[in-house]
């Protein structure tokens, strides 16, 4: 059944190339402060019933705190908020994963952390899952608030397709799945895009925001940076204490 799923998804993928103009956009720089992502309209369609904490805790996202559609999204709304909560279902670099939720051109989605949030740790601190395979991507921003209010961005090339699209996520293919037992919290085996805080300056963060940069593939309702996860791999259980 995954294997006819993943045959159909990489058709409509490959549909969407062919009639779908890419439309760079100026390179993205980082921010801080306060910024309009919590007064955008909101897809209500994605803030249904949120991780309760019933559960032990785990290092993926537990509440989608606001979502913005952007044009041709609408792939895995039906299954929100739970499809970008928990771990990534990764296929490989010769598939995409339909374990997903299309932002659509320029859509936005605010996860929070509630159990263990991300702490500035050697190397990678967070890991970002979408499901590009061998060929094609579709690149997101990432950024990060420690009170989901005052953000700060990793800069992101969203066309510079030559050295690789450094500091987008969406570029490299996720192997992380837990039905075939590869774990989502190691940098080495699980794929995704990796994000070091120690690079903004940022010693711990509860939300994530990614935005579709605008500058990817759009159609058939499943268009743009498609998210499928996201694993705190330098982690410290929430409540936080006062800096």
């Amino acid at each position: 059944m995954r294997a006819l799923q993943r045959q159909l998804w990489g058709a409509v993928l490959a549909a969407s190339l062919c009639v779908s103009a890419c439309a760079p956009t100026p390179e993205n720089t980082q921010d801080a402060g306060p910024d309009d992502a919590g007064t955008q309209p909101t897809d209500d369609l994605c803030l249904g019933p949120q991780d309760a904490g019933t559960e032990e805790p785990d290092p993926y996202a537990d509440r989608v705190v606001a979502f913005t559609a952007g044009e041709s999204a609408g792939f895995g709304q039906q299954d929100c908020p739970g499809i970008v909560l928990g771990p990534p279902y990764g296929a490989g670099d010769g598939a995409g994963s339909l374990d997903v939720l299309s932002l659509g051109r320029e859509g936005v989605i605010v996860l929070e952390l509630t159990d263990i949030g991300v702490v500035d740790g050697e190397g990678v601190d967070l890991l970002v899952f979408e499901n590009p395979f061998s060929g094609f991507t579709e690149r997101g921003e990432v950024s990060v608030s420690e009170d989901g209010t005052t953000w700060r961005k990793f800069p992101c090339a969203a066309t510079d397709a030559e050295a690789g699209y450094p500091g987008c996520a969406g570029v490299q293919p996720v192997f992380a799945n837990p039905e075939a037992g590869i774990s989502a919290t190691e940098p080495a085996v699980a794929g995704g895009d990796g994000f070091d805080l120690g690079a903004l300056g940022v010693a711990r963060a509860r939300f994530v925001r990614i935005r579709d940069t605008g500058t990817n593939t759009y159609g058939f309702g499943a268009g743009g940076f498609d998210l499928d996860a996201v694993a705190v791999v330098n982690g410290a259980p929430l409540p936080w204490s006062s800096p």
